[in-house]
């Protein structure tokens, strides 16, 4: 990672969470555990919950292999897969070092969306053996969340995988951030009084988020012939005779983008444009100030990069842009897929869904643009907090709702009925959490002073 000056208090402040980070990993050895659910008040329960007693469950799942999802954990259970390959800002880091970054991911899942998530790192990047594995993993999981993994092989990976699979599979770098950054993007052009058929958006970064993002946007009503994208050699066009030869999936883009036919480096890209998506290189610096001041006015800078935007809000503000997100809760218009990917899980498995289509991420991204709405959105309010558990609430009902719609439920319920089977969920996970640490089973010593 680049050097970053921290003469800045605000940079300061911004780097000092590595540090205490480390610290904390140390003192709990991890984020995540595995724990009953069953009640055990005496030994002889073990009859019950294992041998002889578990036999019959055995064979009632033989009868009907369905019934897995009723008798055991499975219609819970998520495998958050990785191969260390493309984690965070951080690059090809390997499993090992990928792993802190999916017990996160499970952790997440658990207190947002009372989904119960494993994180799995897989100590190969071959593109077959990943896809192997997974298919491998299939009768363990109510769903797979794939995450961290190098283009162009993750966009096949999920593909077939998606494909392949009778149970949900989604990529976070994908789905996720395109259902999120979805749902920024509709409320920050209500604030600043512009329409999804009108504006014109650059993609600063042409990797498996931006890609999803774009498809996301343009399926939700936003115009492909008003986005320009831009990658490491410069403006996505006709004239790239790399993108011709090679016939990529950039290519493809080109020839469905910029019917402007701009060319050059992102200067060009960034000027008049209403709106800059950019998902690329951990900041700062990497957006220059004068590449926003050439923008339109009353511009929108979503600089999604992690762990660093991609230019810091301060300096994007300064040069005109009239909302800017990031990716850091530190800063205001977090957009991160930590608003999407627990919630969404949750509605897909509590009807069984069989996958996730791109219908029922843009109902999340709905879903949680209305929530933010109703509290009222403004410059630095365009999304929910974390901290608003009816974002989740909501964003699992919706979603599952469209998952019956579209028939790729295995289960029908009605609305009221959802209602509550999701608000159990994730009321019952934050509060088994808060039990834990006032009983003492989970430390609250300050570690940080």
């Amino acid at each position: 990672m680049k050097e970053i000056k921290n003469n800045d208090a605000r940079v300061k402040k911004a780097l000092e969470y590595g540090k205490k980070s480390i610290k904390l990993h140390k003192f709990y050895g991890g984020k995540i555990q595995v724990m009953p659910k069953c009640a055990i008040n005496e030994l002889q329960d073990f009859s019950l919950w294992y041998t002889p007693g578990v036999a019959d469950v055995c064979k009632k799942i033989v009868e009907q292999k369905d019934l897995v999802f009723q008798l055991t954990n499975k219609w819970n259970a998520v495998a958050v897969v990785t191969d260390g390959t493309r984690v965070l800002g951080l690059g090809n880091i390997g499993p090992e070092a990928a792993m802190p970054v999916m017990e996160g991911k499970a952790l997440l899942f658990k207190y947002l969306g009372g989904v119960d998530a494993y994180p799995i790192c897989l100590n190969t990047a071959d593109k077959e053996e990943f896809i192997k594995t997974v298919k491998i993993l299939e009768p363990s999981f109510g769903g797979i969340n794939l995450e961290d993994i190098e283009k162009p092989k993750c966009f096949e990976i999920l593909e077939r995988t998606r494909n392949e699979l009778q149970i949900p599979v989604w990529h976070d770098d994908e789905q996720g951030t395109a259902a999120i950054t979805l749902a920024g993007l509709l409320n920050a052009i209500k604030v600043v009084g512009k329409k999804k058929k009108d504006v014109s958006i650059v993609f600063f970064g042409v990797g498996a988020a931006n890609v999803a993002i774009s498809r996301i946007l343009f399926k939700a009503g936003f115009d492909p012939k008003k986005s320009i994208f831009v990658d490491s050699k410069g403006i996505l066009s006709k004239s790239r005779k790399d993108l011709e030869k090679s016939k990529s999936y950039k290519w493809k883009i080109a020839l469905q983008s910029n019917y402007e036919d701009r060319e050059g480096g992102p200067e060009n890209a960034f000027e008049g444009m209403d709106i800059a998506i950019c998902v690329s290189a951990s900041g700062p610096d990497v957006v220059k100030k004068k590449w926003v001041e050439s923008m339109a006015s009353d511009s929108i800078i979503f600089a999604c990069a992690n762990p660093i935007p991609e230019i810091w809000p301060w300096e994007a503000k300064e040069a005109g842009a009239k909302i800017v997100a990031t990716g850091r809760s530190d800063f205001p218009n977090q957009v991160n897929n930590s608003l999407g990917f627990p919630g969404i899980f949750r509605g897909a498995l509590d009807v069984r869904a069989k996958t996730i289509t791109d219908e029922m991420c843009i109902t999340a991204a709905e879903s949680l643009a209305f929530t933010a709405e109703e509290k009222g959105i403004n410059e630095n309010y365009i999304i929910p907090k974390m901290d608003n558990i009816n974002a989740f609430i909501n964003e699992a009902v919706n979603v599952g709702l469209k998952a019956m719609t579209q028939n790729i439920a295995r289960i029908k319920l009605d609305k009221d009925e959802l209602l509550q089977i999701v608000s159990d969920n994730i009321i019952k996970a934050r509060n088994s959490t808060k039990e834990l640490m006032k009983s003492g089973l989970i430390s609250e010593k300050n570690l940080l002073n």
